[in-house]
């Protein structure tokens, strides 16, 4: 009543313009309104520059002089606020501002050397300096990112699949962006299952040319970023067909634009549209009708056709021809799979800050309102997901380093590791910023605050370079390979962490306490026993299915359930174990210390840089929610021992059909219910 009557009053001395105050009654700044960036008043447990040594892993300088180069120029919107300069795009320019905005940022870099010797040059250090730069990139805008990201492959695979005369002529020029490449493997028809691309190319060898036509709609090009306006030539993935038999996918360099922009003949080129996200990249649709391009052009570190039209290559079996001329192609795998991590990172930052700084609600009358990360509610649905970013930095910092030193040897565990990592990182990328959006209330609506837009942004990441489901029964099909590899040669497991197979299962103890949840022998013995167990089991399935008759494909389709929660227990045990990698490489000091026990408040825990262990406080909490995350339950044999029959894979897909007419028919699916045998 007595808050009502002084409302009441306000209002009528307004009305009345009285200009008596209140008795009492003063105007104060609010805390809650008071804003002040979260490192003026938190103290760090660690040393911050030690830490980002570790994540980053490579290449710091450089980095920075990259990002120095970004706030020196209006083409990235530099602001300054609260003493400290900050880049972002535009996202409220149009899609044609955008594209254009990304072609500029691309000529500003190119022209202070920032591109020099990424496709001229070779070793593990240039690899290292593109990945970093690419992640600087990922950090910045996306559209930047990708339509970098589509360009260089199309050198890398001139690098990797062409011999030396396509080094010579092309290389320096896409390097220096005289050439603006893209990548034409997608097609309408046909994105993931590259082998069955539509494109087809004939040799005419009356006039040493190979001709590319796209023999119907579905074969269109689609999707191929940066085609619709800039990209002057491209990679052409396409079957190759002489004397009437078809070889299978190869590669040609085609020009799809003359130097003032113009499409070439025979060539027809559609603009994709606006999209969710990334629209600083102008996706495109081409179509080819007898476009004819030199002999030279033909992509053949692999294969070649001589000039009389016969065809050539030292590896005669097709399967083992397209995995070596595809071995190469990894790098977008891996640049998207980090990129993922350094967005995850872009997001939990922006979230944790505001975090930090943004209160809600008192414990008490009159008393301050809670900053909204001291909710316990608040920190359990930021800091697992912290953990998880820092265990795919490592991961990822590993996949670099495993494929800047890459060996015709290891192009197979790259391209198990690689796809794993993929579709891991992408989904919790995902996971993470849907968290941060919803953590940053309607905040994180304001595309200013990019959190939400970066969702748009991102969403494509589960399906370019190998949709995520498919990724992960491809790996499942990689370790039933390797798994019955072992068991017909009697032999060990070698590669790709499946060395505990060969020793006894882990002994999980009972009763578990805080220190055994701590231990990183404990948490890699459950993250192995999972893989075993889903392994043992994904084969046993497989068998079973075709023993009933089915082969091997159909098998795996029939399996595709347990193959990904296999695939999933596979990269996650595999990043846990770079993390555990990671960890053992450093001294006692600021980022490995005493483990602090549950009772501490946030404040206390980050009180004392000697005091707390950092890594091994995260890495505890990446395998707690591995293991939250993906139940242990072995769903196979559960069945079994409670003598329970899966319904729609014993029998029918869907319920009863009621009545003679069809829209009345009951059709729900049945799969994945369960009843007795009786």
């Amino acid at each position: 009543m007595e808050r009502a009557f002084q409302r009441t009053q306000v209002l009528t001395n307004h009305l009345l313009k009285s200009s008596s105050p209140l008795p009492s009654q003063t105007l104060s700044s609010n805390a809650c309104l008071s804003y002040s960036p979260p490192e003026l008043s938190e103290n760090y447990a660690f040393d911050v520059k030690e830490m980002r040594t570790l994540i980053d892993g490579h290449n710091l300088e450089e980095r920075d002089w990259l990002f120095g180069l970004m706030k020196q120029s209006e083409l990235f919107n530099p602001k300054v606020k609260g003493g400290k300069v900050f880049v972002s795009p535009d996202y409220n320019q149009s899609m044609e501002q955008q594209r254009e905005m990304t072609l500029k940022r691309i000529k500003y870099l190119q022209e202070r050397g920032v591109f020099k010797g990424w496709l001229t040059e070779k070793g593990e250090e240039i690899e290292m300096r593109k990945f970093a730069g690419f992640e600087v990139f990922s950090i910045y805008d996306h559209s930047l990112f990708t339509k970098l990201g589509v360009h260089f492959p199309m050198g890398g695979a001139i690098q990797f699949c062409g011999t030396k005369h396509h080094h010579d002529k092309w290389l320096r020029d896409t390097e220096n962006y005289s050439i603006k490449g893209c990548f034409a493997m997608t097609e309408l028809g046909h994105g993931s299952n590259i082998r069955s691309l539509e494109t087809v190319t004939t040799y005419d060898s009356n006039t040493g040319e190979f001709v590319i036509n796209t023999p119907c709609e579905s074969a269109q090009k689609f999707w191929i970023g940066g085609a619709a306006k800039h990209a002057t030539h491209t990679v052409v993935f396409s079957q190759l067909h002489i004397n009437g038999i078809n070889q299978g996918v190869h590669a040609f360099i085609v020009q799809i634009r003359d130097v003032d922009g113009n499409i070439c003949p025979n060539i027809r080129i559609a603009d994709c549209g606006h999209k969710i996200g990334l629209n600083g990249v102008d996706n495109g649709q081409i179509w080819f009708d007898n476009v004819r391009v030199p002999r030279e052009n033909l992509l053949n570190s692999v294969a070649d056709v001589s000039p009389d039209g016969k065809y050539l290559s030292s590896i005669k079996n097709p399967d083992q021809r397209f995995t070596a001329f595809m071995a190469p192609m990894t790098v977008g795998r891996v640049n998207i799979a980090i990129g993922a991590v350094y967005q995850s990172k872009v997001a939990l930052a922006i979230t944790i800050r505001y975090a930090l700084t943004r209160r809600a609600f008192s414990l008490k009358p009159n008393e301050l309102e809670v900053l909204l990360l001291d909710y316990p509610s608040h920190q359990r649905r930021l800091f697992p997901l912290v953990a998880k970013t820092y265990a795919m930095s490592f991961a990822a910092n590993y996949l670099k380093v495993l494929y800047a030193k890459r060996t015709p040897q290891s192009n197979k565990a790259i391209h198990i590791v690689s796809s794993s990592f993929k579709a891991t990182f992408t989904w919790n990328n995902m996971q993470i910023l849907q968290e941060c959006r919803e953590a940053c209330g309607g905040q994180g609506l304001r595309t200013e605050n990019r959190v939400g837009h970066l969702k748009g942004e991102h969403d494509v990441q589960s399906t370019f370079e190998g949709d995520n489901f498919l990724l992960m029964q491809l790996v499942s099909k990689a370790l039933f390979s390797e798994y019955m590899a072992a068991q017909k040669r009697n032999k060990v497991f070698k590669g790709l962490g499946l060395e505990h197979m060969n020793k006894p299962c882990p002994d999980i103890p009972s009763q578990l306490t805080s220190t055994t949840l701590r231990c990183s022998q404990f948490q890699m013995d459950a993250l192995c026993s999972r893989e075993r167990d889903l392994l043992n089991c994904f084969v046993a399935d497989v068998l079973k299915c075709k023993a009933k008759g089915e082969n091997t494909e159909q098998a795996f389709n029939t399996c595709y359930e347990l193959a990904k929660d296999l695939g999933r227990a596979f990269s996650e045990r595999a990043i846990f174990q770079t993390f555990v990698e990671a960890e053992s490489t450093l001294p006692a000091g600021s980022l490995k210390g005493f483990n602090p026990c549950h009772l501490c408040t946030r404040r206390e825990r980050f009180a004392s840089s000697s005091a707390f262990d950092v890594l091994g406080t995260l890495r505890s909490l990446y395998a707690s929610i591995c293991i939250e995350d993906v139940s242990f339950l072995r769903y196979g044999e559960t069945l079994e021992e409670c003598n329970l029959m899966d319904i729609g894979f014993s029998g029918v897909w869907y319920t009863w059909e009621r009545g003679n007419l069809q829209e009345t028919n009951i059709r729900e699916r049945l799969d994945r219910r369960v009843a007795n045998a009786e």
